[in-house]
C-alpha cells in the first residue's frame, strides 16, 4: 500500500504510511495499513490533509519573558506558561520569537520562515530555559548540539505518586497518539525517546523529580510519566488528578526548564544558564509541602 500510495500520488512512503496508519487510506471501503496487498482493480480511497495554512510572525511584548543571557551569537530566555516558541497554525497567542521581535533583538534567518533562530522548543503549557540564536554560525552549531545531544537539558517535574524505583531511565519510542491527534503516546512505532529522572524530593501525594532527556520528543516527559502511571501533577491532557490541581490552583502541568548548559557557538566554552521556578508552580510546591508536614 505505501508503495503503490508513493507512486500514485507523489510523495513518500513514510507520509503514506502516516496516512495509513491515522486511518485516512481506505481499500474497497476498508480502512488499511501501510503493508495491505494492493492490486488491479481496487478501488482507492485517501483522505488527503489540508494545506499548511501560512503563518506570520507578529511582533508583540510578552509579559513576564525574561532575558537571561543575550550577546552577538545567542539570546537565552525563561519562558513564561502560555507562550508558544513560535508562530504556527491555528496558534494565535503569544510567541518567543514574536516577543524578541518586539524587543528589537536581531534574530538569525536560518530555518523555516516562522520559526527563524528556533533551535529546540518548549510546550506552550511549560515554562523555562530556551535558547535562540542570533547569528547564522550560532543556528548551524546549536542545531548540531541538539543532533549530538550534548546539551544538558534539565527539567523539575512534580508528579503523581511516587516513582519506582526512585531514579531511573525510561526508554520508549513516543509517537502520535492513535485516536487523539493532539496527544502524543508511547508506541512501538514511534521515535526513541530516553528520560533519566532522579528523586528531589518526596511528599506525601506527590514527588519531585529533576529530569534529564536524551531526545527531545514532542511532550517527552510528560508522555513517559504518564505512561508510568505517575503524569506531572496538573497535566489534565495526560491522565493527572483534575481535584488535586484545582486545589493547588494548577492550571498546567507542573514542569519546568529549570537548567540548560551546551557549548557556546562563538568560543567552544561550555555555558550553563538556570531558572527560578514561577510563582504557580512554587504556590503548587509549597502546599504540598506543607500537607506532608
Amino acid at each position: 500500500m505505501d508503495a503503490a500510495l508513493a507512486r500514485m500520488l507523489g510523495f513518500s512512503r513514510t507520509k503514506a504510511a502516516e496516512l495509513a496508519a491515522a486511518g485516512k487510506v481506505r481499500l474497497d471501503g476498508t480502512a488499511v495499513g501501510k503493508s495491505e496487498r494492493v492490486t488491479g482493480g481496487a478501488w482507492l480511497e485517501v483522505e488527503m490533509p489540508a494545506p499548511p495554512v501560512p503563518v506570520r510572525l507578529v511582533a508583540e511584548p510578552v509579559a513576564g519573558m525574561e532575558i537571561v543571557h543575550d550577546d552577538d551569537d545567542l539570546v537565552v530566555v525563561a519562558k513564561p506558561v502560555g507562550v508558544a516558541a513560535h508562530p504556527s497554525p491555528g496558534w494565535t497567542g503569544p510567541t518567543v520569537i514574536g516577543g524578541l521581535a518586539a524587543a528589537g533583538y536581531r534574530i538569525s534567518t536560518s530555518g523555516a520562515a516562522e520559526r527563524q533562530g528556533i533551535v529546540h522548543r518548549l510546550d506552550v503549557g511549560t515554562s523555562g530555559l530556551m535558547v535562540v540564536a542570533k547569528s547564522e554560525r550560532a543556528y548551524s552549531r546549536l542545531k548540531q548540539q541538539f543532533r549530538d545531544r550534548t546539551v544538558d537539558k534539565r527539567y523539575h517535574a512534580l508528579v503523581q505518586g511516587h516513582p519506582d524505583p526512585l531514579s531511573g531511565t525510561i526508554d520508549a519510542p513516543i509517537g502520535r497518539h492513535p485516536q487523539h491527534d493532539y496527544k502524543w503516546a508511547v508506541t512501538a512505532a514511534g521515535k526513541p525517546a530516553v528520560t533519566h529522572y532522579d528523586l528531589v524530593e518526596a511528599f506525601r501525594a506527590a514527588s519531585l523529580l529533576d529530569i534529564k532527556l536524551e531526545t527531545g520528543r514532542t511532550h517527552q516527559i510528560r508522555v513517559h510519566m504518564a505512561a508510568h502511571r505517575h503524569p506531572c501533577v496538573g497535566d489534565l491532557t495526560y491522565g493527572a488528578d483534575p481535584t488535586l490541581a484545582r486545589r493547588l490552583r494548577l492550571g498546567r502541568q507542573w514542569l519546568h526548564a529549570v537548567r540548560l548548559g551546551f557549548e557556546h557557538p562563538a568560543d567552544g566554552r561550555w555555558a550553563e544558564y538556570r531558572s527560578g521556578y514561577p510563582d504557580d508552580l512554587r504556590h503548587a510546591l509549597d502546599t504540598v509541602r506543607a500537607d506532608s508536614a
